[in-house]
């Protein structure tokens, strides 16, 4: 079978070590592990699934991909796909809100500390899940911004380690507020768009909502001001 992986999984993919025993979480039809296997990039790896359907294709791709002694399919919830014994060495977590894929880390937190890299690609809310990774003892390694099908994604990559953030960077997020891309402009003068959609909705009456939505439409004014 044939495995073609979306841009915004083959950025995910270009993320994760080489060599690496990986737990894909959320794995829906587990194209990133078979892939990487087909690329010969990673040693072995557990596509976790917590929705009967998405696990039972999993199950059949990786019995048509050949490598079913290699994916190791669970249906499990989060981080309960792994224990220790598996020693997994990598994670993906793709395609969830940024606040769940940080209750799928707390959930199973004490889990990580084998773990090397967490590779997250969250579809908002990428400030909350850098807030989390930063107190639970993750640095930031890399960020990437991209964008397919008319949507933006970004990538988090982190590894064990001691990080401070200020109130920007993580908002906007550290590397991709360095870079500036043009990508990174779209995705910014886009939400600065909806905020003075939601200011126009907000009566004049109420200062407190607008002035919060002026103070966030006003700083990403000034992070787009400064070019890279």
């Amino acid at each position: 079978m044939e495995t073609l992986l979306s841009q915004r999984l083959r950025l995910v993919a270009s993320f994760v070590p080489q060599g690496a025993k990986l737990l894909d979480v959320g794995s829906d039809h587990a194209y990133l592990p078979i892939a990487l296997l087909k690329d010969q990039h990673i040693s072995a790896a557990i596509a976790g699934e917590v929705v009967k359907g998405p696990f039972e294709s999993a199950l059949k791709n990786v019995s048509e991909s050949g490598f079913d002694h290699l994916i190791d399919v669970r249906l499990a919830n989060g981080l309960a796909a792994f224990e220790p014994a598996d020693q997994v060495t990598a994670i993906t977590i793709c395609g969830m809100g940024g606040r769940l894929i940080a209750d799928i880390l707390e959930a199973g937190k004490e889990k990580l500390a084998s773990v090397e890299r967490l590779i997250l690609q969250p579809n908002n809310r990428e400030d909350d899940l850098r807030h989390w990774l930063v107190a639970n003892g993750f640095k930031l390694v890399a960020e990437a911004i991209m964008t397919e099908n008319g949507k933006i994604y970004e990538v988090l990559v982190a590894e064990s380690g001691q990080m401070t953030l200020t109130a920007d960077q993580e908002r906007f997020g550290p590397y991709l507020l360095e870079e500036t891309s043009a990508i990174f402009r779209l995705k910014w003068e886009r939400e600065w768009n909806k905020l003075d959609i939601a200011l126009a909705q907000v009566p004049l009456s109420n200062e407190e909502s607008r002035s919060a939505l002026l103070q966030k439409m006003a700083k990403i004014k000034e992070v787009l001001g400064h070019e890279s």
